[in-house]
């Protein structure tokens, strides 16, 4: 059994000679969490450019459904470059775009009488669900929820409501997107407890944003993620999207479901929104769908894809490439690993919850499949949050050789792989554990 291994310092030699390079040419807007310099990657496991050997919980931010370099995205990969690496899908036919959009018409919530606008990436996705929304209905507003994260394109960032870092400086963003709360039931809005959150969120969008703010007819859609990611991975309650449901169809507003973070497998379930009942009008994925190739698609009833030919379109959206690597995703996916996230995350939830036990600053352990947020406060009763102490633990399993990410204010992302085995969480639990018991002992 593989084990982390650490050769050198952190950063090593070679690292710190990438870091200077690229504090003086790349962009200084990227976050980074540490300064991990990597090289290659197999599976669960990645390794940086001084040969030290990191668990990789992260698959490049939910990413990499089938982990880093799986042989057979590699093979299907190879083929498809051989034969034809670009064409640009939006001016001419290639069979790859095609099957995949049939393939993806066909796994969708819903499924019957779809369409597929192909981009690269969640921003554009969403990019083309909001002028879709727009274009169709002939409305000019949207609702979405503060703490969603949509992209950080014009529109995309519009939408978005998970940090002010992400707006400042780049006002005015597009007009009319309202926000509303998010049935957030550990941090509930309106001092509602966590059961009754989802009413008290559909009781403020009708009686107080459709009263007072926006007529119901003049809004487009409203977009959410199923799980919040970038928010803090925050689960609603169960009965939420099918409340939501009742109240946009009772005006006509169409849901979009963003399943950029969530889809693609990575909550035991193909499409996150899955595990709540409900059918939305147009779903975006991108993150998991290629294994690492760059792509996005926004998937719409057929009846909704009225726009004319020009009203959208892009270069590179659709590559073969990586639509043949999604097509084999998916297939992988369907042939054990979504099953595998389901039974994985239930055993990584209970091993964390068990942790709460005996870390008192682990306030609130949530998610499903392997999309899971552990939530550190300063105190459980206040559930203030605590994001110094976050970052202090996942810089303690860096320096153990364990990637981990920040999702929200406070919490830590745990997103590996789909094909991550039982005894490669274990390995990740023992030392997130020593991580704890290292910040606990600073703390006194």
């Amino acid at each position: 059994m593989l084990r982390p291994e650490i050769k050198t310092e952190l950063p090593g030699p070679k690292a710190k000679e990438w870091l200077k390079k690229d504090k003086r040419f790349i962009s200084p807007s990227y976050t980074r969490s540490y300064p991990a310099v990597l090289e290659r990657g197999e599976g669960v496991w990645i390794y940086d450019v001084d040969g030290n050997r990191f668990l990789d919980m992260t698959a490049g931010v939910a990413v990499l459904a089938t982990g880093h370099s799986h042989p057979e995205i590699i093979k299907v990969a190879y083929e498809q470059i051989k034969k034809l690496i670009h064409m640009s899908g939006t001016d001419f036919y290639y069979p790859a775009e095609i099957m995949l959009a049939e393939k993806l018409a066909e796994i969708v919530p819903g499924a019957q009488n779809r369409k597929v606008f192909f981009g690269n990436s969640g921003a554009e996705a969403n990019e083309a669900a909001l002028k879709l929304a727009r274009y169709h209905s002939k409305r000019p507003y949207i609702l979405a929820f503060i703490g969603a994260f949509h992209g950080r394109t014009y529109g995309a960032m519009s939408l978005s409501g998970s940090k002010s870092i992400h707006h400042k400086g780049f006002s005015p963003l597009i007009q009319g997107v309202i926000h509303v709360p998010y049935p957030d039931p550990y941090r509930p809005p309106f001092g509602i407890s966590g059961e009754e959150v989802a009413d008290a969120v559909i009781d403020y969008i009708e009686n107080v944003v459709f009263k007072k703010l926006v007529d119901p007819e003049e809004v487009a859609a409203v977009f959410f993620e199923p799980i919040q990611g970038e928010g803090g991975y925050i689960v609603p309650p169960q009965d939420f999207f099918r409340k939501l449901r009742k109240l946009t169809s009772k005006y006509g507003i169409l849901m979009v479901d963003d399943e950029v973070q969530a889809g693609m497998g990575r909550t035991g379930r193909m499409f996150a929104i899955e595990h709540f009942g409900v059918i939305p009008d147009i779903v975006t994925v991108a993150k998991g769908i290629a294994s690492g190739f760059p792509l996005g698609a926004m998937i719409a009833k057929s009846s909704l894809m009225d726009w004319s030919a020009g009203s959208h379109a892009s270069t590179f959206g659709g590559n073969p490439v990586s639509c043949m690597a999604a097509l084999k995703t998916i297939e992988l996916l369907e042939d054990g690993l979504i099953e595998n996230a389901e039974k994985m995350g239930n055993y990584l939830i209970d091993n964390l919850r068990n942790l709460m036990t005996r870390y008192d600053f682990i306030g609130d352990v949530r998610g499903k499949g392997l999309m899971i947020g552990v939530d550190i406060v300063k105190d459980r009763k206040t559930r203030e949050y605590n994001p110094e102490l976050r970052d202090r633990i996942i810089n303690e399993t860096f320096k153990r050789g364990l990637l981990m990410l920040a999702a929200g204010p406070s919490a830590i992302r745990w997103a590996p792989a789909l094909i991550v085995k039982k005894e490669e969480i274990d390995v990740a639990l023992e030392i997130f554990e020593e991580a704890l018991k290292t910040v606990t002992k600073r703390r006194r």
